[in-house]
């Protein structure tokens, strides 16, 4: 069978039921391929190895779109290199030649987040293996924006960084994902990023204003961000970041519909 982008391919998306998993394959089996959706909901562990080596035989790509289930410093590493080798192990052992993940842009440049760092730690484990391999770095996403405040509240003050920030919605992350996982391997980390820039506080107070949330916003240089020290552009892209289409008020107008 033959689609638009060429041969159909087994792709196996490990974090299938996730936020950007789910919407990741059903934009790849849109395509015509047979994505798969693996996660601990469809019997596959990638801590224990558990239904790995079976949910990867036959495949051609797999995608790492998956996320610790928390964020303790410890325990995020752990995840992230536990699950990255076991997954680059069976991905050798199939003969799968493209492994594709999704990262952060800037966690390379947030060194004091335990959760960047396991972010870096899991890139380095997939540049070294091998395997033909694609990185996609993507920005803050708008479905997020909320956690972020919220992080940041104390009583009913939210401190925010007023650093630069430049979300995108959760479409387009998967659409770069999946781009990235039909193409052939870059061998390279790629950066897709929202079309707007914002300063973080003065986000936080359009976002809490549209929610009519009573909460107040302070500009905060100290404020951490789930712990980290930001600088003015931990949070944006470099040159040359590929940028998606959906702005702000798109994404806004889009779920105050419903979808």
């Amino acid at each position: 069978m033959q689609t638009g982008r060429g041969t159909t391919m087994k792709i196996v998306v490990i974090g299938g039921s996730g936020l950007i998993g789910s919407k990741l394959v059903d934009s790849l089996a849109g395509q015509g391929h047979e994505a798969v959706p693996a996660s601990p909901k469809t019997g596959v562990n990638t801590l224990t190895g558990e239904g790995v080596a079976d949910v990867l035989t036959g495949a051609e790509v797999v995608v790492d779109v998956s996320n610790s289930p928390s964020f303790e410093e410890k325990a995020v590493l752990e995840f992230f290199e536990t699950s990255t080798r076991t997954l680059l192990a069976a991905a050798s052992d199939e003969g799968v030649g493209h492994y594709v993940a999704l990262s952060i842009v800037g966690c390379d440049r947030i060194p004091d987040s335990g959760y960047m760092r396991a972010k870096v730690a899991q890139e380095k484990l997939i540049v070294a293996s091998g395997t033909p391999y694609s990185i996609v770095h993507a920005t803050q996403f708008f479905e997020f924006l909320q956690g972020i405040i919220d992080a940041g509240t104390d009583g009913d003050t939210v401190h925010l960084a007023p650093v630069l920030i430049q979300p995108m919605a959760a479409d387009d992350v998967a659409a770069a994902v999946a781009e990235a996982a039909v193409a052939a391997p870059t061998n390279a980390v790629v950066e897709v990023a929202g079309p707007e820039q914002f300063r973080l506080d003065e986000l936080g107070r359009s976002m809490l204003a549209a929610r009519q949330d009573p909460r107040s916003v302070v500009a905060d240089p100290d404020a951490r961000y789930f712990g980290a020290k930001l600088g003015e552009r931990s949070l944006v892209p470099t040159d040359g970041a590929r940028i998606a289409g959906m702005r702000l008020d798109d994404w806004r107008a889009r779920t105050a519909g419903g979808r």
